[in-house]
């Protein structure tokens, strides 16, 4: 009896250190795979079928160890994204200008914007700007704050079917009248470039999936960690928020790339408890100077996506 059970364990530890293995080796792949990049390659996020790993659980984890004795930053590095941009909407503009040479076409967007809110024209007017330094056909279609859904599907069925118009973005949030899963669900999904269809985003949250487009802002904090050298794997991730159009495709993101993921809400109790212990917080909760220096650890790596403008109050003293 006494033989059968240590034969038992034997086989358990060694099935253990099999899993180890398998689990060290494929983290290791995958490190491999984000460190090389080829000079023709604009961005860094690889396909997401590509860095999923076996969900294989052992008794204990050798795959990502944590080394207290590496001393936190002293001092705030800042990630410069306007030169990370800058240099991805060069490489995109090369390639566009190889496309119009060899096939005489170039990418066509067109984008939906209905009403006058500032942070949305800010939005559409960057997309546009964007467009033109990269030699990408942009096309918007405007509609007051009190038009009617008939109008919008009526534009957006035109851009599904119009061969000239490869991706279409609908600008959120819509007014309150509008139904807006059912103008979502409207978007081709081939030409569902902000990647808010059901089928996109059911993708991104599945593994062995591959979404055909992801959600921008959130690709775009992903790529801003992976440029600056920045380790998820195995990290303990923050997201602020959980909106359809960045908290929750950020986390799934994240969680993708095998960070540790937890989501801070409006009803989530001691939030500043939560964030402290964090290795990367990505805030996206709309609400200015909500994050405090008490809510974050040293060396935390943070990505703010808010976009509210903040009164600056000048003193003058005579």
């Amino acid at each position: 009896m006494y033989r059968k059970i240590l034969m038992r364990m034997r086989m358990r530890m060694r099935m253990m250190n099999a899993t180890r293995k398998v689990v060290v080796g494929w983290a290791k792949e995958y490190k491999r795979y984000l460190s090389t990049t080829t000079t023709n390659q604009i961005l860094l996020s690889p396909p997401l079928v590509s860095v999923d790993l076996p969900e294989i659980w052992g008794s204990t984890s050798t795959l990502y160890h944590h080394h207290p004795s590496q001393s936190p930053v002293s001092h705030a590095k800042i990630i410069n994204g306007k030169s990370i941009a800058e240099e991805i909407t060069s490489r995109v503009a090369s390639n566009v200008k190889r496309m119009k040479e060899s096939i005489g076409k170039v990418p066509g967007l067109a984008v939906i914007l209905v009403g006058q809110r500032r942070d949305s024209l800010t939005y559409v007017r960057n997309k546009i700007k964007a467009c033109e330094e990269a030699g990408i056909k942009s096309v918007v279609a405007e509609f007051p704050d009190s038009c009617a859904e008939e109008d919008i599907m009526t534009s957006l069925s035109k851009f599904n079917e119009d061969p000239s118009v490869h991706g279409i973005l609908v600008q959120l949030p819509l007014p309150e009248h509008l139904d807006e899963e059912k103008i979502l669900n409207l978007v081709s999904l081939e030409k569902d470039v902000d990647g808010f269809h059901p089928i996109n985003m059911g993708n991104l949250s599945m593994r062995g999936r591959e979404p055909l487009f992801v959600p921008c802002t959130p690709k775009g904090c992903l790529e801003l960690l992976l440029r600056s050298g920045v380790e998820i794997v195995g990290k303990k991730a923050v997201v602020i928020g959980r909106s359809n159009i960045v908290g929750l495709p950020i986390a799934l993101l994240l969680q993708r790339h095998h960070a540790t993921v937890t989501i801070v809400h409006a009803c989530t109790k001691n939030p500043e408890r939560i964030t402290c212990e964090a290795d990367i917080v990505v805030t996206a909760a709309g609400v200015p100077s909500l994050i405090r220096s008490s809510w974050l650890k040293p060396g935390a790596v943070v990505i703010d996506v808010g976009t509210c403008p903040v009164e600056v109050k000048l003193l003058l003293f005579h």
